[in-house]
């Protein structure tokens, strides 16, 4: 008999339990995975906590203890057959958090780890007289138990970033204590599925470990099983590995081995093949998979069997000393890749709410936006299967960080003896992902040894020496968890934290990665001096933005609260000084309205530029074989758990900023940039007329190519005048030879050639605008570089037009004037194939409308410097 499974999805019941609790009656749980808040909200028990100040009234359900119980049929397999010969499992893929599980009265699991999956046999506790078993699991809270274990370690001190402390010693998601972008919601309940499994014979895992070699054409390596110990196995037992290209019939390899014949329950077999099809990024090539399966079988009785599907690359993590320290950047199938991404946070505060298809979703947006790398940080989990599966198929390369942030965690004996286990279950899961590239050892830890002073010696390499030190935590990272990924999977690369650069300083920009936050925190440099703030690998960096109206307006359900630094407003934006901050960066580059629409759009603005000078610097820096000085960036962050005021660049409900579109641009295939010469103005005694004197304007132009071949382009240079739209400069046209995979520099240290000289005066300040076509007259990037700061243009009478195709599924917007920051409000079902653009005369932005409006629902848009009461005016009609 093969292998039975039963998911225990409904029929489930839950309520508060111990002394007096305040919901003392059982109600329904219309699903399992779940988790408490999800279903006191469907029993209108408690408001949403996502609307409002509604996160405030929810906060006791963390200090509580709840209970979940439901009921199950025994198999009628394992009555039939008898205990000797069926094994009958209960699997548990993830409890949150401090779990007891019973069983028809019977204790048989006590779990503490939410990153941990349980299996437990059931065999002897199942009712064998024909009545329903009852599983009960209770759940203890996480923030108090927190709060005991640091009493009863004394000898550590538990130093922590964003939280209370409570949250270091708990192994579960640390985001749920709140963070600088999400609320405090403390999470309890069956958060992944619970399973019952009945089998003869069960195969736990199949694997592979291989090796590409350098010219590609050969990957030879060995598979593997893990086969279940509960069972006895005799000689004629055999495991069958195969191994096929996805969705064919054709076996490239079909290998036989003895299940006895293995260490632990691991088989392995040996197995060669010429010219395997890899996996790439997006972007690089294809994302071929191949069908890994092993069958266990009795005779000619299949018993059981595991299917994978797995992808074959080369992946190297680049590390030389060169002429700016030393290098760090990934190399795919001996490609070199600039790693232009994300970072993510759990996409909920509730993850049971999470789908196959929500994850699909998100992943598709990268694919969108040009993005290839997404940064899954240590505060939250290790991700689902649905998000590392939609990684695999879309060419998404992901950096995976154990989950630790921003804190000095512990090594007592049952700390580590959790951690393990978590680490090596899942090391397993991730590592047949072609999509995974990296692990990391934690988040800003090392940053938190660095705030607190806390004891570190680079020099010292006696581990034994790092558990008495007042940072401990060091053992974890440069000790346990690389032998964990050592022995778990080979070839995997390891980088002991984010940032870190051989334990140097973690803010060194010549070695290792970095988390740029002078823009915005530290010293709130402008984001206009990017250029002068990179790294080798730059894999955070973000600026905050509102979220577009319709976000706001769910979310914040009163009127009078729908504006800017309202209670409301401040009480949804989690960040640290975040109305000094925002209002620090929207005042020195923009001219400020007190009503939401215009203050939104312009925090929107705000966020776009940041963007477009970050990653176009950086790109930038990818420079050319040899000499890689950055190797890439990873915005903070794509996404938001809540609806809420944050850095993301996509809210909650999917609803693309502009910042998104920005990044879209500057991570094309191929991409012109323009560092325009920016003085300072904030200085005591800056002067404005020389600021944006026309005649003292120096520029760099270059084009940026992620195209594995050269290939030949025109670029046109002009400038125009912001105040009457006309050129005032020499246009420069010349065709240009962009180096494949690598940065062309075009112009450097140039000098506008303006027909007649500027008068202080007059004063027409002008954009440069720069357009690369190829032969055809195909346009395949744009870029503008605007005097700086955008606040003392004239923007006045602009003269937009917006034209709108019959069907609604086609927009061209122009305008005889230069235009600054484009923006159409975006909603739920309603997106745009590019948005937050700049508008050039002469040239029309067309823009095709993803998903169609309602027809009763108007589009609605606005620019820098348009009149509050033009907002959505639409010059509609056939093009």
């Amino acid at each position: 008999m093969q292998r039975h499974t039963q998911e225990l999805k409904t029929g489930w019941f839950m309520k508060e339990h111990g002394v007096k609790p305040t919901i003392d009656f059982y109600l329904p749980v219309k699903q399992v995975p779940s988790q408490v808040h999800i279903d006191l909200l469907a029993n209108n028990i408690i408001p949403d906590p996502f609307l409002d100040a509604n996160e405030l009234s929810v906060r006791w359900i963390g200090e509580k203890d709840w209970i979940y119980r439901t009921t199950f049929q025994t198999p009628t397999l394992s009555l039939a057959s008898g205990d000797n010969q069926i094994t009958t499992d209960l699997v548990f893929h993830g409890l949150d958090t401090y779990a007891t599980v019973t069983l028809n009265g019977k204790t048989i699991l006590s779990s503490e780890n939410m990153h941990i999956k349980h299996r437990v046999d059931i065999s002897p506790h199942i009712s064998t007289n024909g009545t329903e078993n009852e599983l009960r699991i209770v759940f203890k809270s996480a923030l108090l138990r927190g709060r005991e274990i640091i009493t009863q370690h004394p000898e550590h001190t538990f130093h922590v970033r964003q939280t209370e402390a409570s949250r270091v010693p708990v192994r579960k998601a640390q985001y749920n204590w709140g963070w600088d972008w999400g609320p405090i919601l403390m999470t309890a309940g069956p958060w992944r599925p619970v399973v019952l499994e009945w089998y003869v014979a069960r195969i736990e895992d199949v694997w592979m470990q291989y090796r590409v070699s350098q010219d590609l054409g050969r990957c030879s390596g060995y598979l593997f099983a893990r086969v279940s110990e509960s069972v006895g196995l005799d000689e004629k037992d055999t495991v069958v590995f195969s191994l096929a290209r996805e969705g064919e019939n054709v076996e490239l390899i079909r290998l036989e081995v003895q299940a006895r014949s293995g260490v632990d329950g691991v088989v392995k077999v040996p197995f060669s093949f010429e010219v395997p099809e890899l996996w790439y990024p997006n972007g690089y090539g294809s994302q071929a998979r191949y069908q890994l399966s092993a069958e266990l079988f009795r005779g000619d009785r299949r018993l059981d069997s595991a299917v994978k599907l797995v992808g074959i690359r080369r992946c190297e993590l680049i590390q030389e000393n060169d002429e700016f320290g030393k290098s760090f950047y990934f190399r795919i199938n001996g490609i070199d890749v600039f790693a232009g991404g994300s970072c993510w946070i759990p996409p909920d505060s509730f993850l049971a709410q999470m789908s196959r298809d929500r994850y699909t979703k998100w992943m598709r947006l990268l694919v969108e936006s040009n993005q290839i790398m997404i940064r899954v940080w240590g505060g939250g989990i290790y991700e689902d299967d649905a998000f590392l599966d939609a990684a695999d198929e879309l060419g998404i390369l992901v950096w995976q960080d154990f989950a630790f942030a921003c804190a000095s965690y512990p090594v007592f004996p049952a700390f580590l003896r959790s951690i393990e286990e978590e680490a090596r279950q899942n090391i397993r899961r991730l590592r047949s992902h072609p999509s995974v590239v990296i692990w990391a050892g934690n988040n800003e830890d090392y940053q938190v040894q660095e705030r607190y002073k806390l004891e570190y010696d680079p020099n010292d390499t006696d581990p034994e020496s790092w558990r008495k030190s007042t940072f401990p935590a060091r053992y974890i990272y440069e000790y346990l968890l690389p032998n964990w990924v050592r022995e778990e999977d080979p070839s995997a690369i390891y980088h002991p934290g984010s940032p870190w650069g051989d334990g140097k300083e973690s803010f060194d920009p010549t070695v290792g990665d970095i988390h740029q936050w002078d823009i915005w925190h530290g010293q709130m440099e402008r984001y206009q001096d990017s250029a002068l703030l990179s790294g080798r690998f730059v894999s955070e960096f973000g600026m905050e933005a509102y979220p577009h109206l319709s976000t706001i307006r769910r979310s914040i359900t009163k009127r009078s609260q729908q504006h800017p630094g309202s209670m409301m407003m401040d009480f949804r934006n989690k960040a640290l000084d975040h109305e000094r901050r925002l209002m620090t960066y929207v005042t020195q580059n923009f001219l400020v309205r007190s009503d939401l629409q215009s203050f939104t759009h312009v925090t929107q603005i705000l966020q776009s530029e940041a963007m477009r000078y970050a990653y176009k610097s950086w790109r930038r820096m990818w420079g050319r074989s040899g000499a890689r000085k950055c190797g890439g960036a990873l915005v903070w962050q794509l996404n938001d758990c809540w609806p809420t005021i944050s850095w993301a660049v996509v809210d909650y409900y999917g609803i693309r900023k502009p910042a998104f579109y920005a990044i879209t641009r500057a991570l094309g295939p191929l991409d012109v940039g323009i560092w325009r010469e920016c003085p300072p103005w904030t200085g005591g005694h800056a002067d404005p007329f020389a600021i944006i004197n026309a005649d003292s304007c120096k520029f760099d132009v270059w084009i940026a190519s992620s195209l594995q071949e050269a290939v030949e382009v025109d670029l046109i240079i002009s400038f125009i005048s912001i105040a009457s739209g006309t050129l005032i400069g020499d246009t420069i046209t010349t065709r240009i030879t962009a180096n494949p995979n690598a940065t062309t520099e075009v112009l450097e240290n140039q000098y506008a050639k303006l027909h007649t000289p500027q008068d202080e005066d007059i004063r027409d300040p002008f954009i440069i605008h720069a357009v690369i076509r190829t032969a055809d007259g195909k346009v395949m990037a744009t870029d503008t570089a605007w005097p700086q700061p955008l606040k003392y243009l004239d923007f006045s009478n602009r003269k937009v037009k917006v034209q709108i195709s019959p069907s609604r599924n086609r927009i061209t917007v122009s305008s005889d004037l230069p235009v600054k920051g484009f923006v159409f409000e975006e909603r739920e079902g309603l997106t745009f194939s590019d948005n937050g653009f700049d508008i050039v005369p002469g040239e029309e932005q067309v823009v095709t409308v993803a998903q169609g409006p309602n027809e009763d629902e108007d589009l609605i848009w606005t620019y820098i410097g348009a009149n509050k009461s033009t907002l959505g005016q639409q010059d509609s009609g056939p093009r």
